[in-house]
């Protein structure tokens, strides 16, 4: 797996998980990586640094984030195009459940997401499970302070 820093022509920036270098260049061929925010399909790398793990950290690799974006599997091999649909058609139905499931049982806190995600972490309010609005800037501003926040999958449908 490999993770890119991707930018729209609309200077929105986002991270995206891929199987390979190759997989990300037939996704963005084929118009399948969009920006989540505005949805544009014109995306480009955006330069990024390497991680690199000292020797401290290693053996206490933290697993990777869910992807920030939906990227559809790798082309196969011709022949099994009807696979590669269904195994699409099975990871959207899932990230779909997810969403649902999220929407479901969280409280929606609007705008308030990053202040009610730190009040809970900081012990000034009880744990809950919720689901909200940030910024990038605001999410980046969580993570750097230790709160574990994820994005909600979008699907295109979703963006309609």
């Amino acid at each position: 797996m490999i993770r890119y820093a991707l930018r729209c022509d609309h200077d929105h920036e986002f991270e995206s998980w891929f199987q390979s270098s190759s997989a990300y260049d037939s996704q963005v061929k084929r118009k399948l990586v969009t920006c989540p925010i505005c949805g544009s399909a014109k995306v480009d790398k955006a330069i990024m640094a390497p991680r690199i793990v000292g020797k401290k950290g290693r053996g206490r690799a933290t697993p990777p984030p869910e992807p920030a974006t939906t990227a559809a599997p790798e082309a196969a091999p011709s022949g099994s195009t009807s696979l590669m649909m269904a195994q699409e058609r099975e990871l959207r139905a899932k990230l779909k459940e997810l969403r649902d499931h999220i929407v479901k049982n969280a409280d929606n806190v609007g705008e308030r997401f990053a202040n009610e995600a730190r009040a809970m972490h900081y012990g000034d309010k009880e744990h809950r499970p919720i689901y909200g609005e940030a910024s990038p800037e605001e999410a980046k501003s969580l993570i750097d302070e230790g709160i574990e926040v994820s994005p909600l999958p979008t699907l295109p449908e979703d963006r309609n």
